[in-house]
């Protein structure tokens, strides 16, 4: 599928420092959503440095802004958390 401005959050920071957001998506998967590119269409909001907490439709996950040149982003591969639960 395709990266949803709607589905984008800040949560906090939008100042000098870094960023926080959300993103989720029902259809796309978190490898989907750290390629190159799938987050270009926000490319004006992010900054290297920023995180990303990630619901993807095969789990959760954080990712970092690692580029953010000439109108594409790319982010770290997402972290998976919450894959878990042990007790």
């Amino acid at each position: 599928m395709a990266f949803d401005k709607t589905k984008l959050e800040l949560l906090a920071g939008g100042g000098a420092n870094l960023s926080l957001y959300a993103y989720a998506s029902a259809t796309d998967t978190r490898s989907q959503i750290d390629a190159a590119g799938y987050f270009d269409g926000a490319s004006k909001f992010f900054r290297v440095g920023d995180f990303v907490f990630v619901s993807a439709a095969d789990g959760f996950g954080v990712a970092v802004v690692n580029a953010n040149a000439n109108g594409v982003v790319d982010t770290a591969d997402v972290l998976a958390v919450g894959a878990a639960d042990s007790r």
